[in-house]
């Protein structure tokens, strides 16, 4: 299990490092940032939960491990702080990893975008890396995997499990990134069950095991047998399997933590991604960019579907990922109606990267709405 993981690991990171050198996505160089010798090298991570939090933080600090192993590098390059809030806590914390000898920082939560903006227009001569944002300076990067393809894929998986036709999604924070996941979701499930639904809630926060449990509970009690998750922790996933439901994970594959209710999840492998964007740095290519890549990256997929999903699903999930990878699936073109019965997205017209960054309507099929801001 481990080679076959270390040869995914590899394979990724090959495709990922090709990705990187072969196009900028409209980034500005690295004027005034040198190249970083690997001894020099100290790294800070900014996480907004736990680094073990068993979902989001926790898929970050094990690309964190995988890129130190990869890179050879020391315990004493790395520090790691944890459970930073989108607040000025955030700016705060980057201030001291500057004191402590960073030149190069990463935070992993959207609301932390603003304060590591402020610190990096403070420290030009240091490198900085900021997860699921849009803001973007000569020395701040911004990376992001296109986990909306995985989550068509896994709705697909959910739609061909539920019995009730109830599917419940426990979602975070009203923000584009979420609901373009709930929608591709729900796209990926109407595709091979269009009679099927799913009802959203919301969190109001990116990680609360105790809410994030008493949401799927609520979900749960209303009738659905599928539980989906954009949030951090896996306890949704405990709450299926208590009910005797079943569930769709998310950012790491946690079988272990919910044998009975499992069937797959969206991953992020951020191993490949760090690995690769720390190996520019010291290389001397580094730029500023938004990345934000797909399936065929290596940097998102689809976890193995375990034993308890139904016969056929694979073939499906496996045809469709095919045709997500060579482009003859786009997930957002048309029609495409609203969960208001308005046409959005009209037949032979496909939603550009500006309008799937700014979704605020939910897809046909979604019981919900989006907050107001």
């Amino acid at each position: 299990m481990a080679k076959k993981f270390m040869a995914l690991l590899l394979a990724s990171l090959m495709l990922l490092t090709l990705t990187l050198t072969a196009c900028g996505d409209g980034g500005s160089g690295s004027e005034g940032l040198a190249p970083i010798k690997k001894e020099d090298l100290k790294i800070g991570f900014i996480y907004v939960g736990d680094a073990y939090d068993g979902g989001y933080s926790q898929a970050h600090e094990e690309g964190r491990l995988q890129m130190m192993e990869s890179l050879g590098l020391a315990d004493s390059q790395v520090i790691v702080v944890e459970n930073v809030p989108e607040s000025a806590e955030c700016a705060t914390a980057a201030r001291n990893l500057v004191d402590q000898g960073c030149n190069v920082i990463y935070s992993n939560s959207f609301g932390h975008m603003d304060h590591i903006k402020a610190v990096a227009d403070e420290y030009p001569n240091v490198y900085f890396g900021h997860a699921t944002g849009f803001t973007r300076t000569d020395n701040m990067t911004t990376y992001m995997g296109r986990i909306y393809e995985a989550r068509y894929l896994s709705g697909i998986v959910a739609g061909l499990q539920t019995k009730s036709n109830k599917i419940g999604y426990v979602a975070a924070m009203p923000i584009a990134e979420v609901v373009r996941g709930i929608n591709a979701f729900t796209l990926g499930v109407q595709s091979v069950n269009p009679n099927a639904t799913v009802e959203v809630i919301w969190l109001n926060t990116w990680y609360d095991g105790t809410l994030e449990k008493t949401v799927a509970l609520e979900l749960l009690n209303k009738g659905c047998d599928v539980i989906a998750q954009h949030c951090d922790s896996p306890a949704p996933q405990i709450a299926a399997e208590e009910k005797g439901a079943f569930a769709i994970g998310y950012n790491r594959s946690t079988a272990e933590v919910a044998p009975k209710a499992y069937l797959t999840a969206p991953l992020f492998h951020w191993g490949a991604y760090y690995t690769a964007n720390v190996q520019s740095i010291i290389d001397g290519t580094w730029v500023s960019e938004d990345f934000w890549k797909g399936l065929t990256s290596g940097v998102v997929s689809l976890d193995n579907l375990s034993s308890l999903v139904v016969a056929g699903a694979a073939e499906k999930v496996a045809a469709a990922e095919a045709a997500i990878k060579d482009g003859s699936l786009v997930i957002f073109s048309g029609e495409i109606y609203d969960n208001q019965g308005n046409l959005k997205v009209a037949a032979g017209q496909t939603m550009t990267d500006a309008e799937l960054t700014s979704f605020d309507w939910l897809v046909k099929g979604v019981i919900g709405s989006v907050p107001a801001a």
